[in-house]
């Protein structure tokens, strides 16, 4: 602009021709007539496409990750940085974010990928509130592809969170998620903010009010905390956008590709791992870590409780003719010395534990889905002694089969006693086996069952002396007679009867 007015005066003031212009500023005739032409300097052509050859060796595997996404649930496909992430971390790229981010831009655009809503940063005092909500997540159970519910709970003040996936959203599992919380960041904030969740609300009453659930007042009154309730539907969603934000941007980070994991303890401690790798990240605009932040934090909380509250529900069932108590549409065994009565069951978010006058006579982790099934073969085996008929086919024996619990020793033992001795005695010998697991570790149970194989018995007795070797149990030892002697009066004489013997001859 400068350039394009000083040629304009040159010219006005000293009638320079073109080429004299041109000598004087060091520019090209062209410049110089379109200067004289317009004072305005004529836009810029675009550049070329830029080229990225540092990039071309990632960009197969790049394209499959995002060709796979197609398949992916929406909430928990690639972005650009987990993509960077990726590279560099499972293939050793020396590529930088930036690049990575043009060539995912370009491609999603391609797609026709919508941008991503945008939520409204708030400030918040330390120690002063928190924000509570669930998010779907899904992931692979063995080879089953589940949707499950990630409680989140988020500090607002320094960004720390708290995420746990569970099977479904029961009200035991968000008292669940609000005790385990509270333990981890060591404190309760004042105020948690929820959208109305029905673990929470009863009912939406008119403006902020609501009605509440005698559990969760329960929950609150306990650990001294207030509540405050977003307006309900999409337009209450600003009202709480940190943990909004902070449930799409865990499971994008740590939950990308989709999990694969075999029980849902792995899949907690994958959560876990994940927040304390959140430690080390930094807030946008925050020149210190979340981790850093959360300490400072910590100090403001309320303290917890001096005792932990008991958030499982209870209820008495009656156990079935099968010796199964039916809860919430799932049936899970008890000994069958309890059929016909009724027991207490409490049930939290992960298991269920059965009473009877106090005493816990059978616990089980939760059944994955409705209408299932949930046996101990254990809890059979006096049934089975009377009736080995019902051994082989039972729902109990699959369940231990699948379980590891009835493993490859236990089938080798069960089919050669059946060999041996006939499927009724053989099952009665396997039985036999079976009981001494109540008292006897699993491990020398099992190396019992293989010595007495090695030596070609199935002989019950000959697999519990083989246990007991394996442990390292040893006979008592042989106590002296003379031990059993009494000190504090003297040996009794034999002389009257040996009179007696003389007397008689």
């Amino acid at each position: 602009m400068e350039l394009f007015e000083q040629i304009r005066k040159a010219h006005e003031r000293e009638h320079l021709s073109v080429r004299a212009l041109a000598e004087r500023f060091g520019t090209h005739r062209r410049t110089v007539r379109q200067a004289l032409s317009s004072a305005v300097p004529p836009p810029r052509k675009p550049p070329p496409p830029r080229v990225c050859p540092v990039l071309d060796p990632w960009k197969p595997v790049i394209d499959a990750w995002l060709e796979a996404d197609k398949d992916a649930p929406r909430k928990q496909r690639h972005t650009a940085r987990r993509v960077h992430q990726r590279l560099v971390e499972e293939h050793g790229a020396d590529v930088g974010e930036s690049t990575v981010r043009r060539y995912v831009g370009a491609k999603k655009r391609e797609r026709g990928v919508p941008l991503p809503e945008v939520m409204v940063p708030q400030h918040h005092r330390l120690g002063g509130e928190a924000e509570v909500d669930f998010g779907r997540v899904h992931f692979y159970l063995g080879s089953l592809l589940l949707i499950g519910w990630m409680f989140v709970m988020r500090l607002s003040a320094s960004g720390k969170g708290f995420h746990r996936i569970y099977l479904h959203q029961a009200q035991e599992v968000f008292m669940d998620g609000h005790v385990r919380a509270f333990e981890q960041f060591g404190g309760v904030p004042e105020r948690i903010r929820y959208d109305n969740l029905k673990p929470a609300v009863v009912r939406v009453l008119k403006g902020r009010n609501r009605t509440e659930s005698d559990q969760f007042a329960l929950l609150r009154s306990h650990y001294g905390f207030d509540s405050f309730f977003c307006i309900p539907g999409k337009e209450g969603a600003h009202e709480k956008g940190g943990v909004e934000g902070e449930v799409g941007r865990f499971r994008r980070r740590r939950l990308v590709p989709v999990p694969r994991v075999f029980s849902m303890a792995e899949l907690n401690e994958l959560c876990a791992a994940g927040d304390e790798a959140d430690d080390r990240r930094y807030v946008f605009g925050r020149t210190m870590t979340v981790g850093d932040h959360f300490a400072l934090e910590q100090a403001e909380l309320r303290p917890l409780p001096s005792e932990r509250l008991d958030i499982r529900l209870h209820s008495e069932n009656r156990v079935d003719d099968k010796s199964r108590v039916c809860v919430r549409q799932c049936r899970y065994s008890v000994p069958v010395r309890f059929a016909g009565r009724r027991l207490e069951v409490f049930l939290g978010a992960d298991t269920v534990e059965i009473c009877s006058r106090a005493t816990v006579v059978a616990s089980h982790e939760r059944a994955l889905g409705k209408g299932k099934e949930v046996l101990l073969l254990d809890h059979y085996l006096e049934v089975f002694e009377f009736k080995p008929g019902a051994f082989l086919g039972s729902s109990a024996l699959e369940q231990a089969r699948a379980s590891g619990d009835f493993s490859p020793t236990h089938d080798a033992f069960y089919k050669e006693a059946r060999r041996r001795l006939g499927d009724a005695d053989g099952t009665r010998a396997m039985v036999e086996v079976l009981l001494s697991h109540r008292s006897l570790p699993k491990d020398a149970v099992i190396a019992g069952m293989a010595g007495a194989l090695s030596v070609g018995s199935v002989d019950p007795a000959v697999v519990l002396v083989e246990a007991r070797r394996f442990i390292g149990h040893k006979p008592a030892p042989l106590i002296a007679i003379e031990s059993l002697r009494r000190f504090d009066r003297p040996a009794p004489s034999l002389s009257a009867y040996n009179e007696l013997l003389e007397a008689s001859k």
